[in-house]
This record gives structure tokens, sequence and C-alpha cells, in this order.
């Protein structure tokens, strides 16, 4: 019989709590972000009473479905968006998301700028690094992430609080090791606060190796529908 996402949702919680120990961390010191892309409000709502207070949605369309219905709770979770985000689609989740982890471009930043400046409302960045060179991956190269993040101008209303990646997928989570050891390498260079990395299959070792925030989503909600 399949787990529930209460029994889901307390194991991983045990996991990450053991291995923030094992490397002089505590728990609360990794930000869990419940990766919910193509999983019904039914689910999430499962996953909020479990514990979990905040999604990570990679869809501008989804995320606005969503948050229709999750708007008709009596608590509601946070979102970020950990998706790759068209300028066009900015004003759209700007004042439904508490943070935007894909920032890949000037244009992109100047209008998220544009729209939280609107709305006088703050929102934290995160740049995204295609730390692999991968050419189906958006994100700064990890040469050209330094000059970059230096190039984009300060605003009140916006703070780079880290850097987010993907690296390539491997069936050994240990071939992520390097590529996570470059991200914190990346990270302490420019001083940043935040390191999101890590998903279900290498999230252990994206502790080990300095994230700060971690997206998860087959093992809290279970294997997702390979036509999702």
């Amino acid at each position: 019989m399949p787990l529930e996402i209460r029994q889901r949702v307390q194991a991983l919680l045990e996991i990450i709590r053991e291995t923030a120990i094992s490397v002089g961390k505590t728990a609360d010191q990794i930000k869990l972000i419940a990766a919910s892309k193509a999983q019904p409000p039914e689910k999430m709502k499962e996953a909020f009473e479990a514990g979990i207070d905040c999604f990570g949605e990679n869809y501008v369309q989804e995320l606005l479905h969503k948050w229709q219905i999750i708007e008709t709770w009596p608590a509601k979770p946070s979102f970020e968006f950990i998706g790759h985000l068209q300028t066009n689609k900015v004003k759209q989740i700007i004042d439904k998301v508490s943070a935007i982890q894909t920032v890949d471009s000037l244009k992109l930043y100047d209008r998220i700028r544009k729209e939280v400046r609107k709305r006088e409302r703050r929102i934290s960045l995160l740049v995204e690094v295609n730390i692999g060179k991968e050419p189906s991956k958006s994100g700064v190269y990890p040469e050209g992430v330094m000059d970059f993040v230096k190039s984009l101008p300060e605003d009140p209303w916006v703070t780079i609080n880290g850097l987010m990646t993907i690296p390539p997928f491997s069936n050994d989570p240990e071939s992520a090791r390097p590529y996570f050891k470059k991200m914190k390498a990346l990270q302490d260079s420019l001083g940043l606060k935040e390191l999101s990395m890590g998903m279900t299959h290498d999230f252990k070792i994206a502790i080990e190796e300095g994230a700060t925030q971690i997206r998860i989503g087959e093992a809290i909600f279970g294997p997702r529908d390979p036509r999702a």
C-alpha cells in the first residue's frame, strides 16, 4: 500500500534533520519547497496539513488555477516560482509569489522591478545558474554569474538573495556533487545568503554541499504521472 503524503512528509523531514546535523546545521536552516508541478490542490492541501508551508510552481497558468482554489483555504501556504518565466507573464504572478528563483536575464529582472514598484511589494529573487551548460536548460553559465549579478541595478523593492540550479541528471546522485560544490563556491564568492539546489534523488548531497533550500516533489507526492 502506498505511503500517504503525511507519512512521506514526516519521513522526509527526518532525513533532512539527520543530514543537516551531519554537516553541523539544524533542520530549520534548510528550507523545504514542495515542487507541486502537476499536483492537484487536494494533494497540496494534504501536504500543507502535514507541515509543508511553501510550494514551488513551474507554470504560470497552473499557478493561477491553483491560486484561485487555495485562496479559499482558511490558512494558506506561500508560493515561489521555480520554472522558466517569460517577461510578459511576470505581471500575472508577481502578487502571488514570495520569490522567483529563475532570473537569468536583465530583461526579466527589469520587468520584475517594474511590476513590484507598481504594487510597492518587495520580492526575493534568485539567479538561475546553468551549472552543466546544458543547451536544453535556461540559466546563466557559471563563468558569467559574477558579472551578471554585478550588472543588476539595485532596487529597494527587489533583493537578489541567492542562486538556484538543476545539475545534469544522472541515476547516480553522487554525480551531482561536483556541480553542487561549484555552486557553493559561486555563492560564497558573491556573498549571497541562499543556495537552492537538490531534488528528491540528490537532496542529501545538496545539503551536504551547502544547499539552504531544496525543491522536493516525488518524495512528498509520490511518483508523478509521466504524462504530466
